[in-house]
């Protein structure tokens, strides 16, 4: 299922003017544009930063466009790659995590492409396997809008690679877009390339036969991980989310230290 969003900061000014989205505040308009000195002040003001948009159903359905429901500041400014006014809104008290099967702000923040947000919203304990009903996880969501940086955040951090959505994955999301890199990316950090969805069909299903992205499947179903390469994603799959917080602490060499953490050895400190 290809995943299409539309963002009320794209017709907000339209919808507005016509009478829409009268459920979305100021402190939505001032995060999902950006305007961190406003929505300070907002805040300073007293108003809420975990207030909720729900339910505005626009004519936009009639295209496709989902019903923004349990939309927050926080959402929107994520969604936007506000990262001061995400900054802002977390330090005073913004919610993290909503309730399950809800589109959270760190799917917002894959959604849009936006991986510092990303990053900060993990850090500041969101969810990585946070589970919406439509899109399933951020990993999903960054791959099927062909989002590299924001699914190798994800998954340096210890996200499921093999988090499955009626048993489809993301490696079935890269697949579908065509993208090699990150199919090469997902099948890294462990991705299985034999997973089947729920119409019985593995990812390469989804590419032309001879095109790159069917090859690079061909490849990787015929050609196992090194033992290497599958120590590290062992080692890294017991270790889960504190796996790179571990690793940095286990007293080995620097190089086996960049290699466990996905550090491209260019990078590396001899």
């Amino acid at each position: 299922m290809e995943i299409t969003r539309t963002r009320p900061s794209l017709y907000g000014e339209i919808a507005h003017g016509l009478g829409f989205w009268t459920d979305r505040s100021a402190v939505h308009e001032a995060a999902a544009q950006g305007r961190a000195l406003q929505l300070q002040q907002l805040i300073e003001g007293g108003a809420a930063v975990n207030i909720v948009a729900v339910d505005s159903i626009t004519p936009l359905h009639e295209v496709d466009a989902r019903n923004i429901d349990g939309s927050t500041p926080l959402c929107d400014a994520c969604a936007a790659g506000s990262l001061e006014c995400v900054k802002l809104l977390l330090e005073y008290g913004a919610t993290v995590n909503p309730p399950l099967f809800t589109f959270s702000p760190l799917h917002e923040a894959c959604m849009g492409g936006n991986s510092d947000c990303v990053q900060l919203m993990i850090d500041r304990g969101a969810f990585m396997e946070a589970h919406d009903c439509h899109y399933g996880t951020p990993l999903h969501v960054a791959c099927a809008r062909q989002h590299y940086d924001c699914a190798k955040v994800l998954l340096v951090a210890g996200a499921n690679v093999n988090a499955a959505k009626l048993h489809e994955t993301a490696l079935h999301h890269a697949a579908k877009t065509k993208n090699t890199d990150l199919i090469e990316l997902l099948v890294e950090f462990g991705g299985n390339v034999f997973t089947r969805d729920n119409l019985n069909k593995r990812p390469i299903h989804y590419t032309s036969v001879g095109s790159p992205s069917y090859l690079c499947f061909e490849f990787y179903e015929n050609t196992p991980l090194s033992l290497q390469q599958l120590s590290r994603v062992i080692l890294r799959r017991a270790l889960g989310t504190k796996a790179q917080e571990v690793v940095s602490k286990l007293g080995l060499p620097k190089r086996i230290i960049s290699f466990l953490s996905y550090i491209p050895p260019s990078v590396v400190e001899i």
